[in-house]
């Protein structure tokens, strides 16, 4: 299996060209709980260019009726990102650390409960960590260049795109 890297500047590029709109290659979950993962579903896909196709545990998108948890659910996309298995598809890490944070990670929020509800790609991080500065794309909720610091949440993890690993 051969070990690809992340082409950050790819999901940044694909961000803010999607984040106030939505690609017509791409069903809009909107109205059924949200856009933001399948969003950041997509710019992770616009800087790697690898799916996985596995049924139920993998990360694909065909049409609104054939793709994977992962593709669209929060805390399915983390678990498929963190899998400890060589399989096609990105992989990251997770860590608090906000100053690991890079362009094209996502940062997953936790508003309330005991779930993580919200996946915003990074457009622009900050070396020292600070909220203030580390900039976000999302859909639900649609925005581009958003502080970190503007949303309210009780928890947070930095999912670091490591790269993607091809069949």
């Amino acid at each position: 299996m051969i070990f690809r890297p992340y082409e950050r500047l790819e999901a940044v590029i694909y961000a803010h060209r999607w984040a106030y709109s939505r690609n017509p290659s791409f069903y809009d979950y909107e109205e059924l709980g949200g856009d933001c993962t399948n969003f950041a579903s997509q710019c992770i896909y616009a800087g790697t260019g690898i799916m996985n196709f596995t049924p139920t545990y993998g990360w694909y998108y065909i049409d609104p009726d054939d793709k994977a948890p992962a593709w669209t659910g929060v805390e399915y996309l983390r678990n498929f990102l963190v899998r400890p298995e060589r399989s096609p598809g990105p992989v990251a890490q997770e860590t608090t650390e906000l100053s690991r944070a890079r362009l094209g990670d996502v940062i997953q929020l936790r508003f309330e409960g005991n779930t993580f509800q919200h996946s915003p790609v990074v457009v622009q991080p900050s070396a020292d960590g600070d909220p203030a500065k580390i900039l976000l794309a999302a859909h639900s909720n649609d925005v581009d260049w958003r502080p970190l610091d503007t949303y309210t949440f009780q928890a947070y993890r930095v999912l670091h795109i490591l790269g993607a690993y091809t069949a």
